[in-house]
C-alpha cells in the first residue's frame, strides 16, 4: 500500500515506514503530523485517484529530525561588465516517518 501526498509544493509517493526528507515544517522533533493533502491512494491493486485530493484520506507520520541540505552555489555573471556574484545556498528540510495510512 502506498499514497502520494502533497506538501510543500512538491508530491511525495510514500508507503508505511518510509522515512521521506520535505520542505521544512513548523513542528517540533518528536511530534506527529498529519497530511491530509493525499491525491492518490493505491492498496492491494486498488487505486483511488482525487479529484484532485481523495476524500477521507490522510496519512500520519512523526517527525524525526530538521536539518540544512549540502550547499549549493549560484553563480551570477555578466560579460563584459565586471559583474560577478557569488553566493551560497542550504535549503531546510525535515525528515519524517511515515506510520500510518488510511483511506
Amino acid at each position: 500500500m502506498y499514497a502520494i501526498i502533497e506538501t510543500g509544493g512538491k508530491q511525495y509517493r510514500v508507503a508505511e515506514g518510509d522515512v521521506v526528507t520535505i520542505e521544512k515544517l513548523e513542528i517540533t522533533e518528536g511530534e506527529a503530523v498529519e497530511f491530509d493533502r493525499v491525491l492518490t491512494v493505491v492498496k492491494d491493486g486498488e487505486v483511488k485517484i482525487g479529484k484532485p485530493v481523495v476524500t477521507g484520506a490522510k496519512v500520519s507520520g512523526k517527525v524525526l529530525t530538521h536539518g540544512k541540505d549540502k550547499k549549493i552555489l549560484v553563480f551570477k555573471y555578466k560579460a563584459k561588465s565586471n559583474y560577478r556574484k557569488r553566493q551560497g545556498h542550504r535549503q531546510p528540510f525535515t525528515k519524517v516517518v511515515i506510520e500510518k495510512i488510511d483511506a
